[in-house]
């Protein structure tokens, strides 16, 4: 039976299963959930809603299925509809009661944000890396061949000359302002929406 499913008397379709379920376009962002979680756990043992053992035994559970699922050693099951239902079902399968104690204070809503937000910022910190060393080496190249002269082209004909280094440095500009575009989508995505629950 579904979460959601307290008032249907039976099961839904498999095809409606596997149409509802997000878990194969979330289950990238397995890391991303896990961190939330964790953090998620400290909160609640900080403001005494469970015990500090109970927290442990989370944090614990959290990264065995972690380094089973880096190992590829983890079985997602599509009944579990997302990434947050298939690792929280699992941890509660590990160390029991505490597992379910997990989700106090929370929705799947809350936990879909943080999980896009956690994966926005590392994709775009990934991608910024990138960008620099790309940069980089533009750079470099521009220095070693600062004397080389090609025909610059305007309209698909030969225009004027132009240096080499120039012409690579142009590049360097324009991944430069990418990287101030990659660095807007981090700061935007860089809140935690965990806790805002499901409506209001």
């Amino acid at each position: 039976m579904a979460l959601w499913g307290g008032r249907f008397e039976a099961g839904v379709a498999e095809v409606t299963q596997e149409f509802g379920a997000s878990l194969p376009v979330d289950k990238h962002l397995y890391k991303q959930d896990i961190a939330g979680s964790k953090a998620h756990a400290k909160m609640l043992a900080a403001q005494g809603i469970i015990s500090v053992e109970d927290e442990q035994a989370i944090a614990k559970g959290l990264t065995g299925i972690e380094q089973d699922i880096d190992a590829g050693n983890f079985c997602f099951d599509i009944n579990d509809e997302d990434i947050h239902m298939s690792i929280e079902s699992e941890l509660t399968r590990r160390i029991g009661e505490a597992g379910k104690r997990l989700h106090t204070g929370r929705s799947r809503n809350d936990q879909v944000a943080t999980d896009t937000r956690l994966g926005v910022k590392a994709l775009a910190k990934e991608l910024m890396e990138a960008n620099l060393e790309l940069r980089h080496v533009l750079v470099d190249a521009a220095k070693k061949y600062d004397k080389v002269i090609l025909p610059g082209y305007t309209h698909m004909q030969h225009a004027q000359p132009v240096l080499l280094s120039h012409h690579l440095l142009a590049y360097s500009w324009m991944f430069a302002r990418d990287f101030t575009r990659l660095k807007a989508a981090f700061d935007a995505a860089d809140n935690c929406p965990l806790g805002a629950a499901a409506l209001a």
